[in-house]
């Protein structure tokens, strides 16, 4: 009798644990997440806030920063807009960004800016006892003088490329900073590393704008103009670029289910690097532009590739498909024509 009584009561209290376990593993996946994106407004937070809005899931809370919401440079404003929506999760984009001739003239302002946005933002995180954030990075953080294709154990092997050494150089210390609050506080602290990023939302500026952006804004001013299409530079560099939608994608992906601390490169296949002259022809076919077209080599061409290799991606998604970069800008450039008054410019 007493031995029935002992393994009734045992038998209960296992049950009991499974069902805890399964009440408790149901309730977690109940429980809310709060994502706090910062540069939530620019080309990569829109195309997420794109995707998210299309999946809808209904244990995620999806906040989109702006500028005006918060100058994230400025630790006050910083954790203010962290008391405000108690973020579980962030997505931390917010930078100061340009193309290469911007960067060439503003390389002070690209590491001091840069690095008071990631200090201020890393900190609050930790402070705030947020359970993962995951910081986009750059290509151009990998050394200038370097071996092909890059990845993900080379971001400091060397200094990075004279052009844009300050935001370089503000960007890698980012990894340092996830390993340090790692090694430190246990920060769930992670990063992914894009390569080119182009698509709807982006910043057209001839000026300052990145590459593909102003090659669609100045074959449009030319188509529109009867003027020559002008691409600075020889158009040899080569280039690997990912599809703003592609990229929100595999970030999501990133936030939910990549579990590293150390960085992972982001990209197409090596097999589609192309060419800025290749590039610039597919924005002449996507305009069906018939106009003179013109290289000012003038102009610095800056790095002249910059290679990465996705396998640590490939190990982890062997089967994702990314879009191809034909239809990636003929997409960009229809949605540049249909938005062309209030797109950045």
């Amino acid at each position: 009798m007493c031995c029935f009584v002992y393994d009734y009561f045992l038998h209960r209290q296992i049950r009991l644990t499974i069902k805890d376990i399964r009440n408790h593993n149901r309730k977690m996946a109940e429980t809310e997440m709060v994502i706090m994106v910062t540069g939530g407004s620019g080309l990569v937070g829109q195309a997420i806030k794109t995707v998210v809005e299309e999946e809808k899931h209904s244990n995620e809370r999806w906040i989109f920063l702006s500028s005006k919401d918060a100058d994230l440079k400025n630790t006050a404003e910083t954790r203010a807009v962290f008391e405000k929506y108690k973020p579980t999760h962030v997505i931390h984009l917010a930078a100061m960004v340009g193309g290469l001739f911007r960067n060439l003239k503003y390389n002070c302002d690209f590491l001091r800016f840069n690095q008071l946005i990631n200090d201020n933002v890393l900190e609050s995180c930790k402070d705030f006892k947020v359970q993962k954030v995951v910081s986009c990075l750059s290509t151009c953080i990998f050394p200038d003088k370097t071996t092909y294709p890059i990845d993900e154990t080379m971001i400091h092997n060397g200094p990075p490329h004279q052009s844009n050494f300050g935001y370089s150089y503000a960007k890698r210390m980012i990894d340092v900073m996830n390993q340090a609050y790692h090694q430190q506080y246990g920060c769930n602290f992670t990063s992914v590393i894009p390569t080119n990023v182009y698509g709807p939302h982006d910043n057209f500026s001839l000026e300052d704008g990145h590459v593909l952006p102003g090659l669609i804004n100045k074959v449009y001013m030319a188509k529109k103009n009867g003027t020559p299409f002008t691409i600075w530079g020889t158009g040899k560099p080569l280039r690997q670029f990912i599809y703003s939608i592609d990229l929100a994608k595999l970030m999501i992906w990133a936030l939910r289910d990549y579990n590293d601390i150390s960085p992972i490169i982001l990209s197409v296949d090596e097999a589609d690097e192309v060419s800025i002259k290749e590039a610039a022809e597919m924005v002449i076919d996507a305009f069906e532009f018939k106009g003179e077209v013109v290289f000012d080599t003038s102009k610095s061409d800056g790095q002249f590739k910059k290679t990465a290799s996705n396998a640590k991606l490939r190990k982890y998604l062997p089967d994702y498909k990314f879009t191809p970069i034909q239809q990636g800008i003929k997409e960009t450039v229809n949605w540049f024509i249909e938005n062309y008054e209030s797109a950045r410019k």
